[in-house]
């Protein structure tokens, strides 16, 4: 009887570890960080004066382990001419963070966006190897440049 009673002891204890092992793997795997698959930092003055030409910079990275082609470009709410209408395209991987260069001039404000389309384009990453993410291929950055 005794060596019974030992037994339904080991077993609730056996259980309980199972039990708590479990629950302390699905905190951690809750708390993995998800990868963003793109980041982008648009740096450009936020006055300029009419006369001067401005230069608008985007960073553009991912944290995808796989690499993507992707189309850049920037939009305004009035038109702008030169540089600021070239659409670059490039293949982004998670060690070679991209840059982006317009330079342009503009007579008044104008708000703009820069552009970051995840598109299926052959020729453009080695080999053909890229992804394109499921929740969204478009991502974008407002800013607003005022003119004195």
């Amino acid at each position: 009887m005794r060596s019974l009673q030992l037994l339904f002891g080991a077993s609730h204890a056996a259980l309980l570890l199972v039990l708590c092992l479990q629950l302390g793997t699905n905190t951690a795997q809750e708390d993995t960080p998800t990868r963003q698959p793109i980041i982008m930092n648009l740096q450009l003055p936020q006055v300029t004066r009419s006369t001067d030409e401005v230069t608008a910079k985007l960073t553009v990275q991912t944290e995808l382990r796989e690499c993507m082609v992707i189309k850049t470009y920037l939009v305004s709410s009035k038109p702008i001419d030169g540089s600021f209408n070239y659409r670059y395209s490039a293949c982004l991987c998670d060690d070679y963070p991209r840059n982006f260069y317009w330079d342009f001039q503009v007579n008044s404000t104008v708000r703009m966006a820069a552009v970051v389309d995840v598109i299926t384009q052959s020729g453009i990453c080695p080999n053909d190897e890229a992804v394109v993410p499921i929740k969204a291929n478009r991502f974008t950055i407002l800013r607003t440049l005022f003119v004195v």
